[in-house]
């Protein structure tokens, strides 16, 4: 490692790390020096996260790398909050956005702001996990949590807090709260006031490369706070006509734009604009992602039957290819369980042949995926107007040389899988600009482009796609079986 070593905490749905970035010329020397599953907990018919033992992971990676450390910055899942009360004691246990809390809150909220004026000013997608419809959950529930609340504060923003005191909320986390308008480039007051959610619990909004504090007198950076935010500023591309997958237990597909897109066409598509850091756009939509994957291979777990993910994808591949095929983000695979039993249920319902084997589940799951990323990729040409001639692959998914390859196959497109690590690379680079290391993150994406850490998977089989695309995929979504129920 290099003299000048910064620490990046990067906490995912599945699991958390603590990762030391040493910046040497032109390398990046990355090590995780501390790794830890995230485990919900499900206590009285509500999911929680465990975000004091979250705390305590943290604490024992800072203690290894801390002596060394140049700075330190956070990055988390999106939407999640925490509240706190006056004295800034945490009020209780942030509530999970699987949780069944949400269930009819959309509808609750547009009868109070109609549907098409929150869009208008927030560009967000409408999903049950939005903070604005946790939020409004408490409402309607007269939650005395809420009526107690001092602060609200996102998930990274809670950790940010414990290290250095700082009550505030990070920008690209706030941008994809649907609490936030970019227009007016403030918290969306009107609405959360019309929803009845109390306004002075949101503090001041802090952008990527601002100090926030210190913590063991090593000094803590705002970085891409929500981690596709950081997972994007590590794309090693050196062009502009690219499309992004941020490959993990959602699959975060989209573009990087200088402002954000708020028409009709965004609207009818359900598509979302989130803050990317240096006063940049993330126009992309929500799929489900190694979701599914993760799930199915907890319920065989349950039943005795231990798969690793590379077990997984050797049992797909020998699979006779599109027998049948889902809607990876039809409202039946949104919470925990027994998702082979799931999607074995969908194709009853659409009446296509029900998967049997491991191997039949699993080329389900990663074929779905793959003709989802098409669907949506149609919808950011059309109305980006941008050219378009690879698709990066970036974070845990990068690792799936099946997936890899079966996206390629779907777009049409070159796909260059990695970096596996982009999110504590993205959360390094901002910090490393903070303290004048690197001149802006594109210096960063072209030193990273050169670094040979890259796969390239190039289309194959593409008449064969773009019939089952056409014939059969398009139509399963657009008929009765898509997400927005």
């Amino acid at each position: 490692m290099s003299a000048k070593q910064v620490v990046a905490i990067d906490l995912g749905a599945e699991s958390g790390r603590v990762v030391q970035v040493g910046l040497d010329g032109q390398c990046f020397q990355l090590d995780v020096v501390h790794r830890f599953p995230n485990i919900p907990v499900l206590c009285r018919s509500t999911l929680h996260w465990d975000v004091l033992r979250l705390w305590h992971e943290i604490v024992n990676g800072l203690n290894v790398v801390l002596p060394s450390a140049s700075s330190i910055a956070i990055d988390t899942w999106g939407v999640d909050f925490a509240l706190l009360e006056r004295d800034g004691g945490l009020l209780a246990n942030p509530v999970h956005y699987r949780d069944s809390r949400t269930e009819g809150m959309m509808e609750w909220v547009f009868e109070r702001v109609p549907r098409r004026t929150i869009f208008e000013r927030t560009g967000l997608q409408f999903m049950p996990l939005n903070t604005l419809f946790q939020l409004a959950s408490l409402v309607k529930a007269n939650s005395p949590v809420l009526n107690a609340a001092s602060t609200f504060l996102t998930i990274a923003d809670l950790f940010n807090y414990w290290l250095t005191g700082a009550r505030s909320c990070e920008f690209t986390h706030v941008t994809t709260s649907q609490c936030y308008n970019p227009i007016a480039v403030a918290w969306d007051f009107d609405t959360l006031s019309a929803v009845g959610v109390p306004t002075h619990i949101f503090p001041s909004i802090v952008f990527p490369g601002d100090k926030l504090g210190e913590y063991n007198n090593v000094p803590v950076f705002a970085v891409g706070a929500h981690d596709t935010a950081s997972a994007v500023a590590a794309v090693p591309t050196t062009t502009e006509n690219y499309v992004y997958i941020s490959s993990g237990t959602w699959s975060l597909m989209g573009m990087e734009l200088p402002e954000p897109i708020i028409n009709d066409a965004v609207y009818e598509a359900n598509l979302t604009n989130e803050g990317g850091v240096f006063g940049t756009f993330r126009f992309l939509k929500n799929v489900a992602g190694l979701w599914i994957a993760q799930q199915c291979r907890a319920a065989w777990a349950e039943h005795g039957a231990e798969y690793s993910y590379n077990d997984l994808t050797a049992q797909a591949v020998n699979a006779d290819p599109f027998r049948s095929l889902i809607n990876p983000d039809h409202y039946l695979f949104f919470p925990p369980g027994d998702m082979p039993q799931r999607i074995r249920e969908f194709c009853r319902i659409s009446e296509q042949p029900v998967p049997e084997t491991v191997g039949q589940v699993m080329r389900t799951v990663y074929e779905s995926l793959a003709l989802k990323y098409r669907y949506v990729l149609d919808s950011l040409l059309s109305i980006s107007r941008r050219p378009v001639d690879r698709i990066h692959i970036i974070g845990g998914g990068a690792q799936n040389a099946l997936l890899c390859q079966m996206t390629a196959d779907a777009t049409g497109r070159t796909v260059i899988a990695g970096p596996v690590e982009a999110t504590a690379l993205g959360n390094a680079f901002v910090q490393f600009i903070a303290l004048g290391e690197l001149d802006s993150i594109t210096q960063a994406r072209e030193m990273l482009s050169r670094s040979g850490i890259t796969m390239q998977y190039e289309p194959k089989h593409v008449a064969a796609w773009e019939d089952i695309y056409q014939r059969r995929f398009r139509a399963l979504v657009e008929m009765g079986f898509d997400d927005d129920r």
